[in-house]
């Protein structure tokens, strides 16, 4: 048998980890090359019932970080536990405006405890409390919750802590004269104290596209959610359309991907809303879309 050198073994053996994703290397073998994050709003129906068990899957599935939707009357000692159970890093929540003006100081020290590198917005709110749907809101409520979010990001920066706002569809919404949501936050936070988490599915239901904001924009978005759509359903508005498994849906990420690349992306977490199947297997399936994804 012919004796092969250390050299040789470790770069043959290098490249066939790589290619098998043994040993974390297949962590880095996607788009973005970054860890592939999961937002658990996608398992808030597993969660309640077992949520170490549901981490546990969640981590077996090979997501290393996790966003938070909520945190079922957990402690942050308790999540924080959990999560180091699990293998996973806990790196950003969410929360409504409400709740996080009710509340700043109870926010930051869970988010501190936990260790959390981000909070982040994920529902605005209106200027003067009034009956409707925060996904019509005005231009000046828009203006508004910018000034809130540049207030709220001093805060949390004062702690170490960035502050970020994700878009829904309401963003995009036609404000008159050029104007809608999105841009007013945009042009109406400091970038030094906001930063954007895009949720790509959201935009393209909303009229645009992502990637037009990733050239723009491409030091203000440093998070992205990717979740893939069925198509449109007559009647219904935007914010109404339907989630499903990474490439079984209507949005093409090569191209988000590609802008994606060039911008200045932290971190992006996989969010499927809804399921035909079981979550768990279907989260699976995301992960390796994202993995064979070229």
């Amino acid at each position: 048998m012919q004796e092969i050198s250390r050299r040789s073994f470790l770069k043959t053996g290098s490249a066939a980890l790589a290619m098998l994703g043994v040993g974390g290397a297949k962590l880095f073998a996607n788009p973005l090359g970054l860890p592939v994050g999961l937002q658990l709003y996608s398992v808030r129906n597993l969660l309640p019932k077992d949520f170490d068990g549901t981490l546990k899957q969640i981590a077996n599935i090979g997501y290393k970080e996790v966003e938070a939707a909520g945190f079922f009357d957990h402690s942050a000692e308790d999540v924080k536990k959990a999560m180091a159970n699990a293998g996973l890093k806990c790196v950003s929540a969410h929360y409504s405006l409400g709740a996080l003006l009710k509340d700043v100081d109870g926010t930051l020290r869970y988010a501190k405890t936990l260790g959390l590198e981000y909070v982040v917005c994920s529902s605005p709110g209106k200027a003067k409390p009034s009956a409707g749907n925060w996904q019509d809101l005005s231009l000046d409520d828009w203006r508004w919750n910018a000034e809130q979010f540049n207030q709220l990001g001093k805060r949390f920066q004062a702690e170490g802590i960035r502050f970020g706002y994700h878009n829904h569809t309401g963003e995009f919404r036609d404000l008159g004269n050029g104007q809608y949501g999105f841009l007013v936050l945009l042009k109406n936070t400091d970038p030094s104290l906001v930063t954007f988490e895009m949720d790509c599915a959201w935009v393209v239901a909303g009229g645009k596209n992502p990637v037009d904001y990733l050239h723009q924009y491409p030091q203000r978005i440093s998070m992205l959610h990717i979740k893939d759509l069925k198509a449109p359903v007559a009647g219904k508005p935007p914010i109404e359309r339907t989630s499903t498994v990474l490439g079984k849906g209507t949005i093409d990420y090569k191209p988000i991907f590609e802008a994606a690349k060039k911008a200045n992306i932290k971190h992006y977490f996989v969010e499927q809303e809804e399921f035909d199947g079981d979550p768990i297997a279907e989260l699976r399936e995301d992960f390796n879309y994202l993995h064979a994804l070229k």
